[in-house]
């Protein structure tokens, strides 16, 4: 088992006993999806790419990739995006 890999158990580990959510002690980000209409992102470390069909956000994970038509950002914050119009798919891409 790689550091990495033992670093992340450890953590996780940690996080249960202490009961700290997981997106906040792991970084993870936390997609919440609103009918077809919405997507929240928090967590997100910024905007890779940006049209109104596609919008692809770097997270901890990977990228985050968000379909449909007629995307536009309704809030972006240093750590929360509001992303609104027709949600096609969700992708999250390691």
């Amino acid at each position: 088992m790689s550091w990495k890999e033992q670093r992340k158990k450890w953590q996780q580990q940690a996080a249960n006993w202490l009961e700290i959510p997981k997106d906040i002690a792991l970084d993870l980000p936390k997609i919440v999806l609103v009918g077809n209409l919405q997507v929240f992102v928090e967590n997100h470390r910024g905007i890779l790419e940006y049209t109104p069909e596609l919008i692809r956000i770097k997270v901890s994970l990977g990228e985050l990739v968000i379909r449909g038509s007629d995307l536009f950002l309704r809030n972006i914050l240093m750590h929360e995006i509001t992303i609104e119009g027709r949600v096609y798919g969700v992708e999250l891409k390691e």
